[in-house]
């Protein structure tokens, strides 16, 4: 059985030259539509962690070569989703996994955004949406190209009525 320093050493070389996904939530949460507009929240939630979903790998691919006719994840199209499902994160799913609790939002304006090997999907959840347990998040390229780029599982609180809640989800690419 190999010793701990060299299971590190093995890791560090089977992870060299490997493309990765990395993913953050920022989910900036505020009391009212008066407390976002003066950029006052009362909590920052932060989690790290992704699965890249099939279907948007292959269409961030499809995109990259010029293959067929792919939907843009741009501001015209992307939308973020949350839902309250806590189904673990399969490569394979296809959409935000709550039965009925599940929004998507368009992008704020401005997003996407790039800078270096990283881009920010940002929308914003007013006080009439989304409000039940935040527990699943994805990035899709529209309501119609349906292509989910990734989904991460994570309990992140629950958001009431007239609250306004803004979710960032960062994707690096390394």
């Amino acid at each position: 059985m190999a010793g701990s320093n060299e299971l590190q050493q093995e890791e560090a070389q089977e992870s060299e030259g490997k493309l990765q996904l990395k993913t953050k939530l920022i989910i900036r949460k505020f009391a009212d539509e008066a407390a976002h507009k003066k950029d006052e929240p009362y909590e920052v939630s932060k989690d790290e962690g992704n699965l890249g979903l099939n279907e948007g790998i292959q269409e961030l691919i499809d995109l990259a070569c010029g293959l067929g006719t792919p939907t843009a994840f741009n501001n015209a199209n992307a939308q973020t989703g949350v839902g309250d499902s806590t189904v673990a994160e399969a490569a394979t799913q296809v959409d935000l996994q709550a039965a009925v609790n599940k929004t998507y939002k368009a992008m704020d304006v401005g997003y996407p955004a790039r800078s270096a090997q990283t881009v920010s999907f940002r929308s914003t959840y007013a006080g009439a949406d989304a409000n039940y347990a935040w527990a699943e998040f994805i990035v899709r390229n529209g309501a119609t190209a349906l292509k989910d780029l990734i989904r991460k599982v994570s309990a992140q609180g629950t958001k009431i009525s007239g609250q306004t809640w803004e979710l960032t989800i960062q994707i690096t690419i390394s």
